[in-house]
């Protein structure tokens, strides 16, 4: 009979796992990700590396699992749809700015980002682990708007989410000028402007 004080193998593995994601996250933080090691995030968790290897392939994979879980997983909360085009794109694109000017999603999202560049297969995950779902919600949130006649019906849909988010993820990678809610603003309202219907008769 097991020892009723002893974890079952899949609680400790599921600790392990969450000790891991917060070493990695605490550590890039702490010394970067050019100075990260997995023997770092090992001692720091407490596990063998072995451990970490057998879960992931590099410790890019670590830190992109850790991102993932520091933002709630990779399914993305509904985006609000009060038919209210311009304030519904608001508040995501503030909610975007916080979280990239956040220093616990801002760390680990310009370390993979880097790395993201040197290894396509680390990049690839990226995309659909992080991006991906987020950008097919905004689509969502626009389709809606284009059934509504509140954008235009020839307009691509997916442009369209590349003009609202791209001019952030620009300002945020560049640093070429502050990232605030009052340039989140702006951007909808320009890109709302280009959106919207012609008048009829024109």
């Amino acid at each position: 009979m097991a020892d009723p004080k002893t974890p079952e193998p899949s609680r400790r593995s599921e600790r392990s796992r969450q000790a891991i994601l917060t070493a990695a996250v605490e550590l890039v933080g702490e010394v970067g990700y050019a100075r990260l090691t997995v023997e770092a995030i090992a001692a720091r968790a407490g596990v063998g590396k072995q451990t970490i290897y057998r879960w992931w392939a590099s410790k890019g994979a670590v830190v992109l699992d850790a991102f993932v879980e520091l933002s709630g997983g990779n399914q993305p909360a509904a985006l609000p749809d009060t038919g209210n085009l311009k304030a519904d794109l608001r508040e995501v694109l503030r909610a975007t700015v916080q979280e990239l000017t956040d220093p616990r999603f801002e760390l680990p999202s310009r370390a993979l980002t880097a790395e993201s560049q040197a290894d396509p297969a680390l990049a690839q995950q990226f995309v659909e682990a992080v991006l991906r779902p987020h950008l097919r919600a905004v689509q969502e949130r626009l389709r809606s708007a284009q059934r509504e006649g509140q954008v235009a019906k020839g307009v691509d849909l997916d442009v369209a989410v590349e003009l609202l988010v791209g001019p952030l993820f620009h300002r945020w990678l560049l640093r070429t000028a502050p990232l605030s809610s009052a340039y989140a603003d702006t951007v909808v309202d320009l890109v709302i402007a280009a959106l919207r219907p012609l008048p009829k008769g024109r």
